[in-house]
């Protein structure tokens, strides 16, 4: 049935073909926004005001990971916040950091 050239007997067999090719490269971009996912989920949950400070072993106790990030943003006096979408962090004094949440 259809074109006499097709590989594939079925869309469920052309699915399942490439869904098992792209699975290694896909496997990383997985992993990275599920990360993503819960960084950002921690922001959310310790900053409902959209503007707190919090030590930075509350962020590690609640899995954060400070080595991903979706941006950063250096103001003119050189602080860096880095953005976990639009809720971010600053490093401030004796391990503390401000969370802020991005006007949009």
């Amino acid at each position: 049935m259809g074109r006499t050239d097709k590989k594939f007997c079925s869309d469920y067999c052309r699915n399942s073909f490439h869904n098992r090719s792209n699975k290694e490269s896909s496997a990383m971009i997985r992993k990275v926004n599920k990360i993503l996912a819960m960084n950002y989920r921690i922001l959310e949950k310790l900053n409902p005001e959209e503007k707190t400070s919090v030590p930075r072993k509350k962020l590690e106790q609640e899995g954060f990971n400070f080595e991903y990030f979706t941006s950063n943003y250096i103001t003119k006096t050189g602080n860096q916040y880095f953005f976990v979408y639009d809720q971010g962090y600053l490093k401030l004094e004796n391990e503390f950091y401000a969370l802020v949440k991005k006007k949009i």
